[in-house]
């Protein structure tokens, strides 16, 4: 999918509402931990501003064409499915495009990775028997509320196509 990245518009997302030392520096100072801090909600919208893309409304993929994830440098990015939803929205994310933000424990790192549906598709394939097999189980107190698996960090950083970095809360790279 060939769009037009507006770096400048995320980054100064960034900068406003994701990337804030002087409240952190705060919460160290109170002993509360920096990490987590930021809501997912926050990445979809520096995401919907990095890609121009706006959110959609009710389930499934969180922007126009693209969904996001988030998650802590080296950590894997988890997708949960509903009972009533997870089978369509499965199939949703075999054909859009997904976006990896994986940022420091202050905020100071951030990468943007983007993995086009060819690249995803077939992981998506095998998470649905299992999905199915999961919402098989009639009894509610025998099966798992939702269905969660993860996409690993280094799948996502070995075939994934680095769109954004920044470093030292700089602006250090873009693929455009």
């Amino acid at each position: 999918m060939d769009i037009t990245l507006n770096y400048d518009d995320a980054y100064d997302f960034y900068r406003r509402y994701i990337y804030q030392p002087d409240l952190f520096e705060e919460l160290r100072l109170y002993n509360f931990n920096v990490s987590g801090t930021v809501h997912p909600t926050y990445w979809e919208m520096f995401c919907s501003k990095l890609t121009g893309r706006r959110g959609r409304d009710g389930y499934g993929a969180d922007l126009d064409g693209f969904e996001v994830k988030s998650a802590k440098e080296g950590s894997n990015f988890e997708y949960q499915y509903h009972l009533n939803t997870g089978l369509d929205k499965l199939y949703d994310d075999c054909k859009i495009s997904h976006l990896y933000c994986s940022y420091s424990q202050d905020y100071s790192r951030v990468t943007v990775f983007k993995l086009e549906p060819s690249q995803v598709s077939d992981t998506f394939m095998t998470w649905m028997p299992l999905y199915q097999e999961n919402y098989s189980i009639k009894d509610p107190k025998q099966r798992k509320q939702r269905f969660r698996r993860s996409m690993s960090y280094r799948f996502v950083v070995s075939n994934g196509t680095l769109i954004l970095e920044i470093v030292d809360g700089e602006l250090q790279y873009t693929s455009g």
